[in-house]
């Protein structure tokens, strides 16, 4: 039994990992303000699926690589992953519920508050950005988590993770 939730363990990090560097990935800046927040779909959708495991310690750990890859102030985006697994863990029974239009709905309230309190934490340090350049990325992450949600569960299922 130990074998299998080390498997699983080791599923889940990888698809992190392969977030991260989705996240990462160097982009035009015409269309830097429309990448998705891999990173944050991928905890979000781990939060939902095996709260017990994923967390609040996934998304500072996750934030924090991507602070240090970003070059951001370190533990920008460790606090606001970190406040994204809280916020998922939190409300995870109410959100898995819901029809895929309605947790699509909800990621982009999830990730544009995630953007919003990330801008909050740039904005005390003296970078600002316009806010309608802001929540792009959370719309559309919204407008992606149907696909995600269905790559993932198929993952899950394929390798029997509970």
């Amino acid at each position: 039994m130990a074998k299998k939730t080390f498997h699983g363990f080791w599923l889940v990090q990888l698809t992190f990992l392969v977030a991260l560097y989705l996240q990462a990935l160097p982009m035009p800046d015409a269309v830097l303000y429309w990448r998705p927040e891999w990173l944050g779909l991928v905890l979000i959708y781990w939060s939902l699926s095996l709260p017990q495991r994923v967390g609040i310690v996934h998304g500072f750990f996750w934030g924090l690589l991507l602070d240090l890859i970003e070059g951001t102030l370190l533990g920008h985006n460790a606090l606001v992953m970190a406040l994204l697994g809280f916020l998922c863990n939190r409300f995870y029974q109410r959100i898995r519920m819901y029809s895929l239009l309605k947790q699509s709905l909800l990621v982009f309230l999830l990730i544009g508050i995630s953007q919003l309190v990330f801008q909050w934490i740039q904005g005390i340090f003296g970078a600002m950005s316009t806010l309608g350049f802001l929540l792009l990325p959370a719309l559309v992450s919204g407008l992606l988590w149907a696909w995600v949600f269905t790559l993932l569960q198929g993952l899950k299922r394929r390798f029997a993770l509970n």
